[in-house]
């Protein structure tokens, strides 16, 4: 950790992925702000987290909803005064599972809401602090943004738009050594893994049912690894930023030992792949 106690703000703190990385930070020494829409949720994690006292508070907030996030705004001043270091963007919700002709316009502008458009209030509530100390730290999720994802069409979208919103907004903060990175952490059981299953295969398709089914079989990734990589991300020093990294296939050795290279080509960013990239000489 860079240094004790760093105060830590997570959005969707409830969940299964928020609350593993709430918990590797608090265990870290850190004083964390966990958020949700949930009281019952938020109340929950304060009983299962009692034995770590004042270091957890929460709040409940609907990122989706500017006023909510300018009255959480206040709420984190409260607690943690100017000094935000560290912020995750771990809120956010499948939306919509069908083919866009069958999806209701309305939930599939409610996911972007929630998932982009709530990312970008809570990164541009914190960045005011950010920019006064010179320093922090924002993790963003692109799980699903990465490619192809049908039927999930706005879960897709939203997460793709964060990929670029970080991408961006990390080249506006980086003479104030504020690093924004996105992280994907893999095909982790999950309520929204429940969810999908539970809207059935003439919503999601036969194809992506059968997998969901063999994720929750087996396991699926745990939700440690992503908790392991905010971590990380909230002390390393490198540099890193407006890159796409994942909790499950890239090594934080690595990151360190190549943060030049990173830095210095499109190593963990999404590009367009042109024919000469795979040897094909098209006229």
């Amino acid at each position: 950790m860079r240094r004790a106690p760093i105060h830590v703000v997570i959005t969707g703190g409830t969940g299964g992925i928020g609350k593993a990385i709430a918990s590797r930070f608090l265990r870290e020494g850190a004083e964390v702000l966990v958020v949700a829409r949930s009281a019952g949720e938020l109340e929950a994690i304060r009983q299962e987290f009692s034995t770590y006292g004042s270091a957890l508070t929460t709040a409940m907030c609907d990122v989706s909803k500017a006023e909510e996030v300018r009255l959480l705004g206040e709420k984190i001043q409260e607690r943690f005064g100017e000094k935000v270091d560290v912020l995750i963007n771990a809120a956010g919700i499948y939306g919509p599972k069908d083919l866009l002709e069958n999806t209701d316009e309305e939930a599939w502008k409610e996911t972007l809401l929630v998932n982009l458009y709530g990312t970008m209030l809570m990164t541009r509530l914190v960045l005011p602090s950010m920019k006064k100390q010179k320093t922090g730290t924002i993790i963003n999720f692109s799980g699903g943004g990465e490619g192809a994802f049908p039927r999930f069409s706005a879960y897709a979208a939203s997460k793709g738009g964060i990929i670029r919103f970080t991408e961006s907004v990390a080249e506006e903060v980086r003479d104030f050594d504020i690093c924004i990175n996105a992280i994907a952490p893999g095909a982790v059981n999950s309520g929204l893994l429940d969810e999908a299953i539970g809207a059935g295969p003439e919503k999601v398709g036969d194809a992506t049912y059968l997998k969901l089914l063999t994720q929750k079989k087996e396991g699926g990734v745990s939700p440690d690894l992503a908790a392991e990589l905010c971590v990380f991300l909230a002390r390393d020093t490198s540099g890193v930023t407006g890159r796409v990294l994942s909790a499950v296939w890239d090594k934080q050795s690595s990151i360190l030992k190549h943060s030049a290279e990173i830095m210095n080509t499109d190593i963990y960013t999404y590009r367009r792949i042109k024919p000469q990239d795979r040897g094909y000489d098209w006229k």
